[in-house]
């Protein structure tokens, strides 16, 4: 079971050109406003070989953690997939420049490959847990694959983590 303390954990495998991802946002949002600190989603890095961009986008938004800014870049890069698709890395500086980053810090971060083995961690943890697709979760030792259906994830996600929690106020 992961959990940090008596804090459950959730992971989020995601490939941020993944249009499936991109929808996955709402339902880690609203986990986020019903849980808030309870809970700590941790968002994972999964580009998957069919979306050319998706590793470079994986590296781009480690940088924006680096700037501060991670997790409003991860979610700008899922709301313009499409565009990453047809238009590539020249989206991910654009989001950078939108956001206030510093777009030549993330294009120096593309060429250098500082960011590589964070997300080469994050691709092989999941696939040692069986992650084939995104979206995908991880959470009390279960795992959730949201690529073929996210329908009902969100709550099956739910009474996992209230059990969780249940379990560890009565300890």
């Amino acid at each position: 079971m992961h959990t940090t303390g008596t804090r459950p954990v959730l992971d989020a495998w995601l490939d941020l050109q993944c249009p499936d991802c991109h929808l996955a946002q709402q339902d880690l949002r609203l986990l986020r406003e019903r849980y808030g600190d309870a809970l700590e989603i941790r968002l994972r890095h999964f580009p998957l070989e069919k979306h050319a961009h998706a590793y470079a986008a994986a590296q781009a938004a480690e940088e924006a953690y680096v700037q501060g800014r991670g997790e409003e870049y991860t979610a700008a890069v899922l709301a313009r997939a499409g565009e990453l698709a047809e238009r590539g890395e020249e989206v991910l500086l654009s989001v950078a420049t939108e956001l206030g980053l510093d777009a030549e810090e993330v294009a120096t971060a593309l060429i250098d490959g500082r960011h590589l083995l964070i997300v080469d961690a994050d691709q092989a943890e999941g696939r040692a847990l069986g992650v084939t697709g995104t979206p995908t979760y991880c959470v009390g030792g279960e795992r959730l694959d949201g690529s073929r259906s996210q329908e009902g994830l969100r709550h099956r996600i739910e009474e996992i983590v209230d059990r969780m929690l249940r379990t560890a106020a009565e300890s």
